[in-house]
């Protein structure tokens, strides 16, 4: 494995990693049917209310540029700007504020992301954590951190079951498919193989268990 670190905000993932490498994995969950992104359609729709952020991504994030914005709460977001009708998916919420983050393109692709690859950088490097572990979900359950991906009645927020890339979609791939990216990148920042145990042959999980505690 490469030395190079797979994103620059360390501290950020610090805890994220402890919670991971002891999470329990809702394997029902990632048999649900998910489409792969495709921005040409969804337009970025997750991303239309700009992102809270750690202190530490502000911080990073801010040093090359503004739009970074303070909440009344104290709590730190990207900034969004009014979003024209060309600039929303066909299908985008209606109940979704119309508006879009600051560090998309013209073609809905995060800025952060592209300098991630100009660089030569992992793609997500710059981007902050919440952006890319969407639609992934890392809650508690029983007093244990519990992998999974929300279903509409769990939705409160009324936000990641309302985006194409968390909502169930007939024909879609498997989401333990779909998300094969950020799967990979949780298993960089944890050491653990989430896509192997998701995807594997029978009794992958417990011989990757054997290798861990041997």
């Amino acid at each position: 494995m490469s030395s190079e670190p797979v994103t620059i905000f360390r501290e950020t993932v610090k805890g994220l990693a402890s919670a991971l490498a002891e999470a329990a994995v809702d394997h029902d969950a990632f048999e649900k049917p998910l489409p792969v992104c495709e921005l040409a359609k969804c337009r970025a729709t997750c991303c239309h209310d700009g992102v809270i952020l750690s202190a530490e991504e502000a911080r990073v994030l801010s040093r090359d540029c503004k739009g970074i914005i303070e909440l009344d709460d104290g709590r730190l977001r990207t900034e969004t700007i009014a979003a024209p009708s060309d600039r929303l998916a066909d299908d985008f919420p209606a109940h979704f504020p119309k508006t879009r983050c600051v560090f998309l393109d013209e073609k809905h692709r995060c800025l952060w992301q592209l300098r991630g690859i100009k660089e030569g950088k992992h793609p997500w490097f710059y981007k902050p954590t919440s952006c890319w572990m969407h639609p992934l979900i890392l809650k508690t359950e029983a007093g244990r951190p519990l992998l999974t991906l929300l279903s509409r009645s769990e939705d409160e927020a009324g936000f990641a079951t309302f985006t194409q890339c968390g909502r169930s979609m007939v024909g879609a791939p498997p989401a333990r498919e779909s998300l094969k990216m950020e799967l990979e990148m949780i298993g960089l920042i944890s050491g653990r193989n989430f896509y192997g145990e998701l995807n594997g042959p029978p009794g992958f999980l417990s011989e990757a268990n054997d290798i861990t505690s041997g």
